[in-house]
């Protein structure tokens, strides 16, 4: 397998075409896939649907081994495309206990971490234009 990028790659119904492409992704394109579905209450207060993931975020999981089970992201890994939630751990063999990499879309935010002005804007932007469009009809 090639381990190039390619920019004029359109799609293809073959599963390992498209591993393939986020594989091989560079790491600008990665971030935009490390999206998580907002709980109901965000939606209807945000107007979004769902938004990046990013460490201080509160996210419910929902699924696999730690199902149901809520905490911080501790970190977000764009090369392996994981988040790490704190309390969310695994006991190795020899005793040590490491946190569990977790895909982005089994996670759920149920609070966003809005100290960045710059997200903060972002959601808050979204929040204004959906007002006006409601007053409009």
């Amino acid at each position: 397998m090639k381990a190039k990028f390619s920019t004029s790659w359109k799609g293809s119904a073959q599963v390992r075409k498209q591993r393939k492409y986020r594989h091989n992704a560079p790491l600008h394109l990665k971030q935009k896939m490390l999206h998580g579905n907002l709980s109901k209450p965000l939606r209807e207060k945000y107007g979004l649907r769902n938004m990046q993931i990013r460490k201080g975020d509160k996210v419910k999981i929902l699924r696999g081994q730690f199902k149901k089970k809520e905490g911080k992201v501790d970190r977000v890994d764009l090369k392996d495309e994981k988040i790490f939630v704190t309390g969310l751990e695994i006991i190795k063999k020899d005793g040590n206990r490491i946190l569990q990499g977790i895909s982005p879309s089994n996670a759920m935010i149920i609070e966003l971490e809005l100290s960045d002005h710059k997200r903060k804007m972002k959601v808050e932007n979204k929040k204004i234009n959906k007002t006006k469009k409601q007053e409009s009809k």
